[in-house]
């Protein structure tokens, strides 16, 4: 909503951060292009609305054959600032005016050498969502239109021939009809320097849904197979993650290699390139980033986790999502159980003791000893399962003892265990999950 942005936008810039839908890249800065300073280059430039600029900046720079993008203001009725922008959008909403906004647009400047007018509109056009009115996402208000502002009559035919090839693929695909404005270009003001580059400037691990994940016919995209939206039917109705991405987003490629390829947890997980939401379930609010973790149980969704920025990060997400508010103190505030009380204690099967969270496994049941002190002890964890930090808190000098795959708080280990390694991994019941070995 309109005050949500306004939140987002304070906190996004405290931390350095940003939650938009656009590919951030790893390099903070890139060289001037020079075509630009180029006075023989022959350029031409085409002004484009699709919600917020700071997404629509990044995703359009990336274009083959554009030279240029500028964030900026277009089309309104009212100063082009945007602090003008918000505070006439709150007396839109208030019946105050009938002035028109102006919408947050870029300006693409492109070299027609290298590209041409329909490769940019088809950018364009896939990159949003263009059916949706006065909102892109999350972000709702008149200055969030979808909108292409021209400079002639050739451009605007183009813009007209690309909108209705383009609805016949969202009409065939069960998508409404385009709403972007479609106009001469009538005055444009350039955003404060503070929006320009902005991904550049604060990239934090968030990529773009590619809009509505329908290509537009004959373009390069169209040669690959569109993900089908996952059967709801075909997936866990009880509880269920549901990873949403996109292509060429390296932050998704990242949690795949760190999270998804060592999925061991015992919650389904699904991942999707269809930024639909599964057939006959539901979202709370509709998908503006990926990659992006739903949690749907019984079909619905209780949680996200949109973007990232490590896996201790997830995994605590998930474990607030999974874990009983007892368990959530030892995992996440370094709490003790009391001696005596956690589960666990008597368990004496063959099996493995594993991360409640992640699932991987962290001790085998052939170390594990009656130390007489309350809590479940090991001789030995399995190799690489637990990290070792140090532990001055309370006024002692001790060494806490983690999960390598989640980072959970698991207890302490001491030196005065049984042999052979004469250890004691003096470990919280209630944060252990065990699993029986399987029956031969």
């Amino acid at each position: 909503m309109f005050s949500n942005r306004i939140l987002r936008a304070i906190l996004l810039a405290l931390s350095l951060g940003t939650l938009v839908s656009a590919c951030a890249k790893e390099t903070p800065t890139e060289p001037a292009n020079p075509a630009l300073s180029d006075p023989h280059a022959q350029l031409d430039t085409i002004v484009l609305g699709m919600g917020c600029f700071w997404g629509a900046e990044k995703r359009m720079s990336e274009t083959p054959g554009v030279v240029d993008v500028e964030s900026g203001y277009a089309n309104g009725d009212i100063p082009g600032s945007y602090e003008a922008i918000l505070s006439h959008e709150q007396a839109l909403r208030r019946g105050q005016s009938a002035l028109r906004n102006h919408a947050e647009v870029v300006k693409v400047t492109f070299d027609p050498a290298k590209t041409t007018l329909e490769t940019i509109l088809i950018k364009f056009w896939e990159s949003h969502n263009p059916t949706q009115g006065d909102r892109q996402g999350n972000d709702v208000g008149t200055n969030y239109r979808s909108a292409i502002y021209t400079h002639g009559p050739a451009q605007q035919e183009t813009v007209l021939k690309t909108r209705d090839i383009y609805q016949q693929a969202l009409s065939k695909a069960g998508l409404p009809k385009i709403t972007t404005e479609i106009a001469p270009l009538k005055n444009y003001y350039a955003a404060e320097d503070y929006h320009q580059d902005y991904l550049k400037k604060h990239p934090n691990g968030y990529c773009g849904l590619g809009g509505t994940g329908v290509h537009y016919p004959g373009s390069k995209n169209t040669a690959q197979i569109q993900a089908p939206q996952l059967d709801g039917k075909a997936l866990n109705f009880e509880r269920q993650l549901v990873v949403f991405e996109a292509e060429d987003c390296p932050f998704c490629k990242q949690f795949k290699a760190e999270i998804l390829d060592h999925w061991q947890s015992p919650v389904a997980i699904k991942s999707t390139l269809n930024p639909n939401v599964p057939t006959g379930w539901k979202l709370a609010k509709d998908l503006f980033g990926t990659p992006t973790i739903v949690l749907f149980e019984k079909g619905k969704e209780v949680s996200r986790y949109t973007g990232y920025s490590g896996k201790d990060s997830f995994w605590k997400w998930l474990g607030f999502q999974l874990l009983t508010p007892e368990q959530q103190k030892i995992a996440f505030e370094q709490g003790t159980e009391r001696p005596g009380t956690g589960s666990n204690l008597d368990e004496h099967r063959p099996g493995t003791f594993v991360d409640p969270i992640s699932g991987a496994a962290l001790f085998r049941s052939d170390t594990k000893f009656e130390s007489g002190t309350g809590w479940p002890s090991f001789f030995n964890p399995i190799p690489g399962a637990i990290v070792l930090h140090e532990d001055n808190a309370l006024g002692m000098q001790r060494v806490e003892v983690r999960s390598a795959s989640s980072g959970i708080h698991l207890g302490h280990v001491f030196d005065d265990g049984p042999a052979p390694s004469h250890k004691r991994y003096c470990i919280n019941g209630n944060v252990l999950k065990f699993v029986p070995d399987a029956a031969k």
